[in-house]
């Protein structure tokens, strides 16, 4: 019952959540200073030839009735046309999806496997000389662009010293098709080869990718142990004897990692919005690159579809933060 209580919850703010997104969007893609009808004609276009584009196209009409076509034609599942690829949006989005998911997940795994066991660290040893160093590496973490970090990682890992791919998904062949991810499919495929040169490609991204979401976690990790550490069942269970690290492993570690799983939300749309930078400096066939495209072309259409996407992905994920959530603790969840 808990459990469909927060399915329901969600689903019942999912339309307005994109309906708002949607909205934003469309009113930012209709008042900047270019006309998309013609950069869909071309340069050379005559002005009969825009007018008749931007009338095929439906830019002649009021934005509201604009607006309210496209929302109908979403409904039915249809995004529009791009400008540029001629392909339907749908389709181009479904196409990059995998790739995306793919470098968020290694991300996600990366950061989590790193920022816990550092932030009960820090929470264990709460001002010590190890927690102001590991305090100040987190900030930083924060701090540093991902672009500029990710070109550092090029050209030391790349370049200088040729251990990993400077750009791309894959080299050579992919595997069989089965999922869209390509590590996935090379192990259920046994494609060794594939998935050698899968992983060497993703490392560069994942860990560029990964840094903002390590330091979040590990302060939220952090502040998750100290709060545990202080809360009286803990002073209750030390007094009574019991051992330090079956406190820490059984009672503090559980609880503090509850803190980080409510945060995975936010992490998650961390790794997305960072999607967008890293997947272009490195040449990810993704949909935050197909973004920043559509943004540098103004394929509005496109735009739009992808902060659909975007925001349904960023609902389905808190959704299963929640489920996730009220499994490692039900009280919390009533």
């Amino acid at each position: 019952m808990v459990w469909l209580n927060i399915v329901l919850n969600r689903l019942v703010w999912l339309v307005p959540t994109l309906l708002g997104l949607l909205a934003i969007v469309f009113v930012l893609s209709r008042v900047v200073p270019i006309d998309p009808a013609r950069l869909a004609a071309g340069d050379n276009a005559s002005p009969e030839q825009v007018a008749a584009v931007r009338h095929s196209l439906g830019f002649d009409r009021p934005l509201p009735e604009q607006f309210l076509r496209y929302v109908a034609a979403v409904a039915r599942g249809d995004f529009g046309t791009s400008l540029f690829t001629q392909q339907p949006i749908a389709d181009d989005l479904a196409a990059r999806l995998p790739a995306t998911l793919e470098l968020t997940l290694v991300a996600i795994v990366l950061a989590a496997a790193i920022g816990i066991p550092l932030g009960v660290v820090c929470g264990l040893r709460r001002n010590s000389w190890l927690d102001h160093v590991l305090r100040v590496v987190t900030v930083s973490g924060l701090a540093v662009a991902s672009f500029w970090f990710a070109m550092q990682l090029q050209f030391l890992f790349s370049m200088k010293l040729a251990w990993l791919p400077l750009s791309g998904q894959i080299e050579g062949f992919p595997p069989e098709h089965v999922t869209g991810l390509m590590i996935v499919d090379a192990l259920l495929t046994g494609d060794t080869e594939a998935l050698r040169s899968a992983v060497r490609h993703i490392v560069l991204p994942a860990i560029t990718l990964a840094l903002p979401a390590a330091a979040t976690v590990v302060r939220f990790t952090r502040n998750g142990v100290i709060g545990v550490i202080s809360s009286p069942s803990v002073a209750y269970q030390t007094a009574m004897g019991y051992p330090r690290r079956l406190i820490v492993w059984k009672y503090v570690l559980r609880m503090a990692v509850t803190a980080t799983v409510t945060q995975l939300g936010l992490i998650f749309g961390i790794l997305l919005a960072g999607a967008v930078v890293v997947e272009t400096v490195f040449d990810w066939p993704g949909i935050g690159a197909y973004a920043v495209r559509s943004i540098l072309q103004s394929d509005y259409n496109a735009i739009m579809g992808f902060t659909l996407w975007a925001g349904a992905i960023f609902v389905a994920v808190n959704l299963l933060v929640d489920l996730l959530q009220a499994a490692i603790d039900p009280r919390g969840a009533r």
